[in-house]
């Protein structure tokens, strides 16, 4: 059996070896390189232009570089080990330096950007990201270059929960699939039984129902299964421990909610506001994931989170 805990730490197949067994031989592309460009914009348009019409958002631009003593940058995982790009500005031949660092995500940001703009509840923003992840294994699905939405929604104490979480995931899937349907129609060769169109519906599931299905398989692979079972799926509850010993993944401690208490639909206790899309990429034959979310930590949760994570020091950037 594949060793667990070094499944948990991140993106990626893990090895260039392993990655060799993944990527198709006899691929080859249904759209011409000019046409792909016109379609990757295309859909680039439509997700960005409904994602604000579905979730009340309005377009911002973020930084790329952020000073250190800010606390604004990520560090994407509880144990560290993705590290920022770091560099000094002397500024005015060293009176004034700073040391700055590229941004790896934009999720610290987002939230002081919501008070900065004044949104109100239910009023949000959305930015085209750009980041460097210098620490990420490079392969078909990674980069160390990021180009990604990043979006934030301001939301009251009740809408902290399970059942909110799910009504907003569901939009955005919404927005997805209309975004399949969009280019298909703008390019009908897309459309074919080769590569077959994501489900109407996503299946909601989490990470201990899966671990449950898949006790003996590592993440990556319990990931892979149950994409191919259900073909589009919103994992949630990922960075709390399962009855394995485990987290589902390592997850920062100060993004997302993983440990406020949820109930299953048969009554069972759980844990976790956030999760993955993940859909079933029929060229690699294994999992993909779409994009990661969650409601962020409140006061109480980012201290707990902390806790386990052994990070308490972290609020001294509060």
């Amino acid at each position: 059996m594949i060793d667990k805990k070094a499944d948990m730490a991140g993106p990626g197949i893990g090895n260039y070896a392993e990655l060799e067994k993944i990527l198709p031989q006899d691929y080859s592309s249904l759209l011409s390189p000019k046409d792909t460009q016109k379609a990757v914009f295309a859909v680039k348009n439509y997700i960005e232009e409904n994602l604000c019409k579905e979730l009340n958002l309005m377009m911002v631009a973020v930084p790329l570089i952020v000073d250190v003593d800010s606390g604004v940058n990520d560090l994407l995982d509880r144990d560290g080990s993705r590290t920022p790009i770091q560099f000094h500005i002397s500024n005015d031949h060293d009176k004034n330096p700073i040391d700055a660092q590229v941004v790896q995500a934009a999720t610290k940001w987002k939230c002081i950007a919501l008070k900065q703009f004044g949104m109100k509840i239910g009023e949000g923003l959305c930015t085209d990201m750009r980041a460097v992840r210098k620490d990420y294994f490079l392969d078909h699905d990674h980069s160390a270059y990021v180009d990604q939405w990043d979006w934030e929604l301001a939301i009251t104490e009740k809408d902290r929960n399970l059942q909110f979480l799910k009504q907003v995931i569901e939009k955005i899937w919404n927005v997805l699939k209309g975004a399949e349907n969009y280019v298909q129609e703008l390019f009908p060769q897309l459309k074919t039984d080769k590569y077959p169109s994501l489900p109407e519906k996503l299946t909601f599931i989490h990470a201990e129902d899966i671990l449950e299905k898949y006790p003996d398989m590592p993440r990556k692979q319990r990931e892979t299964k149950i994409a191919q079972e259900y073909q589009a799926v919103f994992i949630y509850g990922i960075g709390w421990v399962l009855k394995d010993g485990y987290p589902h993944e390592m997850r920062a401690a100060d993004y997302d909610d993983w440990v406020t208490e949820t109930t299953s639909e048969d009554g069972r206790p759980m844990h976790g506001l956030n999760g993955d899309i993940l859909v079933w990429n029929p060229v690699t034959k294994r999992r993909h994931e779409l994009t990661s979310m969650g409601i962020r930590v409140n006061a109480e949760t980012l201290k707990k989170q902390l806790e386990i994570s052994n990070q308490l020091n972290f609020l001294k950037l509060l």
